[in-house]
């Protein structure tokens, strides 16, 4: 029997935030996964190493966590005053999946740094010296962000002095504006609040009737009280994800708001949406220790947020959830504004299970629809290993 070798392809292996992400270029993937479908589909599956029964994605580039298993093609921009497009997939460990439904907001951070490197930025647009500002489309949900990208002799920098928790070094800053976040969400009618509320009650069997604020901004985001389900907003990862029942009940109240959104239109079509919508839950500041052994007081917090990814508690925050989290605090009555002590504000700082984060938005109010122009953060990105990726065929 005839042996073919592996396919090799360019490929950038990145950090972004608090995740990880293998990076395309559109031009460098065979031509049958340059467009959308199962090809596509069966090539980042395979380069990630999924589906994995065992769940550890040993054969791949997958980490066997939300944050890590991840990948993203960029091209240059199709749209006018854009520099690229920006696709990302959020690949299932255990099944033969890729949600191509929201964005990866930590890995927004990387993309001006790997179009830069990639030279899919005009360079009359890249300084020597100072701040690139790179515009990149959100090919998934149709938005802007807008990132500013340290440039240091010619070269981006990726070393500095700016720490993120959640993140074990500090790296240069790379500041992101999301422009306009409100989600435009199939079903949803483009609307920040699909329910027509700020809160509603929502009934969901075998766990009660909720209050949840339900935002289109970053990303479909479902947020309930902490207390209302048995936490005090706390939680490290441990105290969740090792509790069946606890996955089982959060993926319950997930499916519910999906329907309540108008995300999908009949409950078992939850199982076709795994990056999206978030479920969250919100409390008022607390003493706790994060992840790392720092001890977080209530008086270096507005509000804790606790925020599931792909059926896990997120070990930090995913970054489309801290613009849902920071466009609902811009709000007041949303139960993220009240947690935060309610009133008008333009940021907040949250802590997760990593440690804090601020977050800030800019929101206004238009007779009973409120808007949001834009949404500001900071994260860091650095290249981990760049080269190829190696693929058996056929994929």
């Amino acid at each position: 029997m005839a042996h073919q070798p592996q396919i090799k392809i360019p490929a950038t292996y990145m950090r972004g935030g608090t995740s990880k992400g293998v990076f395309f270029r559109l031009q460098d993937l065979p031509e049958a996964a340059q467009a959308p479908g199962a090809a596509r589909d069966a090539l980042l599956l395979r380069v990630i190493g999924s589906p994995d029964p065992y769940g550890k994605q040993i054969d791949g580039m997958g980490g066997a966590t939300s944050s890590t298993s991840k990948t993203v093609i960029i091209a240059k921009s199709s749209k006018p005053d854009h520099d690229v497009d920006y696709l990302f997939g959020q690949v299932s460990i255990d099944k033969a999946f890729v949600d191509w439904s929201g964005n990866c907001g930590n890995l927004s951070a990387a993309v001006g740094p790997f179009a830069i490197g990639a030279g899919l930025v005009d360079p009359s647009r890249v300084p020597r010296d100072g701040v690139a500002v790179v515009r990149i489309w959100q090919a998934n949900i149709g938005k802007t962000i807008i990132g500013h990208v340290p440039m240091t002799d010619g070269a981006v920098q990726e070393t500095g002095d700016f720490e993120l928790d959640g993140v074990t070094f500090p790296a240069a800053e790379v500041q992101l504006e999301f422009m306009d976040p409100a989600a435009e969400e199939e079903g949803a009618g483009g609307s920040m609040f699909p329910t027509g509320n700020l809160v509603d009650d929502l009934e969901v069997p075998g766990v009660g009737t909720l209050k949840a604020t339900m935002i289109n901004a970053g990303i479909p985001t479902i947020f309930v009280e902490a207390a209302a389900i048995g936490y005090r907003g706390t939680e490290l990862q441990d105290a969740i994800n090792s509790d069946e029942k606890a996955l089982a009940m959060f993926e319950t109240i997930r499916a519910h708001g999906a329907l309540r959104m108008g995300l999908i239109e009949h409950l078992d079509e939850i199982a076709t949406r795994q990056h999206t919508p978030k479920i969250a839950f919100v409390a008022k500041p607390a003493d706790y220790v994060a992840s790392s052994g720092k001890r977080i007081g209530a008086g270096d917090v507005d509000l804790l947020v606790r925020a599931m990814s792909m059926g896990k508690l997120h070990h930090a925050m995913m970054g489309t959830a801290a613009v849902a989290i920071g466009t609902a605090a811009a709000i007041p009555g949303t139960l993220v504004n009240l947690a935060a002590g309610g009133g008008a504000r333009e940021a907040v700082r949250f802590g997760h299970p990593s440690g804090t984060l601020r977050v800030g938005a800019q929101a206004s109010r238009n007779g009973d629809e409120w808007t949001v122009t834009k949404a500001i953060m900071s994260r860091s990105a650095r290249v981990l290993m760049e080269g190829w990726v190696r693929v058996p065929p056929p994929a």
